[in-house]
C-alpha cells in the first residue's frame, strides 16, 4: 500500500481550540468518557482511515483491479486515553481493504490496554475492581469476562517462565512456603505454593521456581529438585530451608554436595509451641546463648546446659534440638556475614511478605489458575527490584570460593 496521505482540512482547529479551552475552564477532563480530546482523535483516525482508503484504491488500479468505495461501517471503540466513541470506516466494493490504523474487528484502539489491566491485576484488584476502574478513570466498559481473558494471556507467559532454563551453580538456595484459600468445586481449599529463591554466583537473588502442593513429603521434593536439575542446575552449595519432611533427603539425592542448613528461626517458633507461657522468656534467654555463640564448640556446651536446666520440663524440646542438630549448626563454620544469611530463611519469608501486599484483598481465589497468575505479576513486581548483589557479597563469594573449592570457578581479582 502506498503512504497514506491524512486529510484534516474539515475539522476546525480553531473552534476546537475554543471550545477545549471553555471546556477545561469548567473543569472537564481531557480523557475519559466526555473527554475534551475525543472528538479529535476521532477525526485523526478517521482521516487516516480516509486516507489509507485511498491508497488501496489507487493500489488496485496499479494492479488493474477494479474496486471503488462502499460506503462506510461504524462501530464503538475503545481507548485508555478518550473512552469509547463511534468510529466511522470506509468500505470498498470487493471487501480487499484491511486498514492498518484500526483493523477489522478491533474495538481497542490502544494496545496499552492490556498490559494496564495485568498492571492492575498485579496490584491485587479484583476484576470486578479493575472493572471498575476503567470505567470511572477511562470511560472503558470492559467486562470481568474480558479481563479473565485478558489475564488469561499470562498463562503460556507463566508456563515459560517456570521451564526457564536456570544457572548451573547457585551458592544458595532457599525455600518456604505461602498458604492461599482457593474455591475447588463448590467448597474452599487451602493450597500451598512453595517458592525457591536461589543466590547466583554473582550475588544476585532470584526466584527459580514457584510450585502448587496441598502436601509436602520427599515424593513431592524430588520431583521439585528433579525439574531444578533438569532446568540446568549442577550444584547447590548451601540449601537453608525451614525443615519440611522429606526435603533435606530429597536434596540428598539430587544434589549429594550440598549441605543443608535448618532454619534456626523456625526450630524456635516450633520449640515455643511446646513451652508454657510464662517460661518462654527465661527458656529463650538460656537458648539464644546456644544459637548466638561464637563457635560451633561453645554452642554445643550451652545446648547441654540448656539441657539440664529444661531437659525434665520440656524433654521432647530438647530432644528435637540434639536431633536436628548438625544441620541447625551448619552455619558456625562460616564467618559473620555469611552466617546471617542462611541461619535463617528471612530472606525468603521477607519476599513473601511483599508478595501478601499484593494479595492481601483478597479472600478465596475462584482457581488454581487464578492464584498462579497473581503471584507470578507479585512476583515479578517484587524482582524487578532485585537489580543489585548482596551486602559485602564480594567479601562473602571470596569465602564460598575457599570453602567449596573447585565448584564456583570464578575468576575472583
Amino acid at each position: 500500500m502506498k503512504n497514506a496521505k491524512i486529510n484534516l482540512d474539515q475539522f476546525d482547529f480553531t473552534q476546537f481550540q475554543k471550545e477545549a479551552i471553555e471546556r477545561l475552564k469548567s473543569g472537564q477532563p481531557l480523557g475519559g468518557a466526555d473527554g475534551i480530546m475525543t472528538p479529535l482523535i476521532k477525526q485523526i483516525l478517521e482521516a487516516a482511515l480516509e486516507g489509507e482508503m485511498e491508497s488501496h484504491i489507487d493500489d488496485c488500479k496499479d494492479q488493474g483491479e477494479v474496486n471503488r468505495r462502499n460506503g462506510k461501517t461504524k462501530k464503538m471503540v475503545k481507548t485508555t486515553t478518550t473512552g469509547s466513541f463511534e468510529l466511522e470506516t470506509p468500505r470498498d466494493r470487493s471487501g480487499s481493504f484491511e486498514p492498518e490504523i484500526v483493523k477489522k474487528r478491533q474495538t481497542v484502539l490502544n494496545e496499552s490496554l492490556d498490559n494496564k489491566i495485568l498492571s492492575l491485576y498485579a496490584f491485587g484488584l479484583s476484576y470486578e475492581g479493575i472493572t471498575d476502574h476503567l470505567k470511572e478513570m477511562y470511560g472503558l466498559e470492559i467486562s470481568t469476562a474480558k479481563i479473565s481473558q485478558i489475564t488469561d494471556k499470562l498463562l503460556p507467559v507463566i508456563t515459560e517462565w517456570r521451564n526457564r532454563p536456570l544457572n548451573a551453580v547457585y551458592t544458595i538456595v532457599f525455600l518456604d512456603a505461602m498458604h492461599f484459600k482457593v474455591r475447588e468445586e463448590g467448597k474452599v481449599v487451602s493450597k500451598a505454593i512453595y517458592s525457591i529463591l536461589g543466590v547466583t554466583p554473582e550475588g544476585c537473588k532470584d526466584i527459580l521456581g514457584i510450585y502448587l502442593s496441598e502436601s509436602e513429603g520427599s515424593h513431592f521434593w524430588l520431583g521439585v529438585l528433579n525439574d531444578l536439575r533438569a532446568r540446568g542446575i549442577e550444584d547447590i552449595l548451601i540449601a537453608s530451608i525451614d525443615g519440611l519432611k522429606g526435603f533435606p533427603d530429597a536434596i540428598a539425592q539430587v544434589f549429594p554436595k550440598a549441605e543443608v542448613q535448618l532454619c534456626i528461626v523456625h526450630q524456635i517458633r516450633n520449640s515455643l509451641k511446646y513451652i508454657i507461657s510464662k517460661d518462654q522468656k527465661p527458656f529463650m534467654v538460656d537458648l539464644k546463648l546456644v544459637y548466638k555463640a561464637t563457635s560451633k564448640d561453645l554452642a554445643e556446651q550451652r545446648l547441654l546446659e540448656l539441657g539440664e536446666k529444661w531437659g525434665k520440663k520440656y524433654p521432647a524440646v530438647i530432644k528435637s534440638w540434639h536431633a536436628n542438630w548438625e544441620a541447625l549448626s551448619q552455619y558456625f563454620k562460616y564467618p559473620e556475614d555469611l552466617r546471617r544469611i542462611i541461619y535463617t530463611t528471612n530472606i525468603i519469608e521477607g519476599f513473601h511478605r511483599q508478595i501478601r501486599k499484593y494479595t492481601k484483598n483478597k479472600g478465596a481465589f475462584v482457581s488454581e489458575n487464578a492464584l498462579i497468575k497473581l503471584i507470578y505479576c507479585a512476583c515479578q513486581k517484587v524482582v524487578e527490584k532485585w537489580n543489585q548483589p548482596m551486602h559485602n557479597w564480594g567479601l562473602i563469594v571470596s569465602q564460598l570460593q575457599i570453602y567449596f573449592e573447585g565448584r564456583l570457578n570464578l575468576e575472583l581479582r
